[in-house]
């Protein structure tokens, strides 16, 4: 896959979308009443990254106050959605050390994954950073995943809802409708090419999670070092 490519058509379409009003906004974010749980593999980017990513959701923030953006304890990189989040799934349900067993045995030696948060992009539910990998090393871990994951008879839905390829993180989310939609837009598009930092992580973290990985509701199981 071609992410620049793949991220301007997704911007392009979320844009045109925003502007007709299109957009869809999230109304479970905030409900006490959701109990979509489920367990995910993920990358957490350095402090000095997030606090980058700061500075572009304040100017957001300080046009629309009422939509959500990701505190720096929430933002992360999906690896890969091991069990998506459905209701009521609990830790109980599984077999934990089999999962951290098959997600050890798909790591490639030395793993050497470099990511360059660089620009934003969007859909018709949410803003990101674009992500930029600096070779394959990230996609053949999820490909071991998916194939070791298949010859298990673990519960998993690997790839139910979409096979993830990129490396963006969600950093807004729609709630309510946009009031200045206008310069809202204006704002995203100032940060369409700007230079977030380039990262390579220490490790992977293995969490039991809600659907949008609020630290208050997250677990973390197990983190493998890289």
């Amino acid at each position: 896959m071609n992410l620049k490519t793949h991220y301007d058509n997704l911007y392009k379409d979320a844009i045109q979308k925003i502007q007709n009003n299109e957009y869809l906004i999230d109304t479970a974010i905030h409900s006490p009443q959701d109990n979509r749980y489920g367990i995910t593999l993920l990358i957490r980017p350095p402090e000095v990254i997030k606090n980058e990513i700061q500075k572009f959701l304040n100017q957001l923030n300080a046009i629309e106050p009422n939509q959500y953006y990701y505190r720096n304890s929430d933002i992360h990189i999906t690896v890969m959605s091991i069990i998506s989040c459905y209701d009521e799934f609990e830790l109980k349900d599984i077999r934990l050390e089999e999962y951290i067993k098959i997600i050890e045995d798909s790591f490639i030696k030395p793993p050497n994954i470099e990511i360059e948060f660089r620009g934003v992009s969007a859909s018709p539910s949410c803003v990101m950073i674009q992500g930029f990998l600096s070779n394959n090393s990230l996609n053949i871990i999820r490909d071991r995943l998916r194939e070791n994951f298949k010859l298990s008879n673990l519960q998993q839905s690997i790839d139910k809802r979409y096979s993830i390829q990129t490396a963006h993180s969600t950093v807004v989310r729609f709630t309510e409708k946009l009031n200045k939609k206008a310069k809202f837009l204006n704002a995203i598009e100032s940060f369409r090419n700007h230079k977030f930092g380039i990262f390579k992580p220490e490790n992977l973290e293995l969490v039991y999670n809600d659907w949008y990985q609020k630290k208050e509701r997250v677990k973390s199981l197990y983190k493998f070092n890289i």
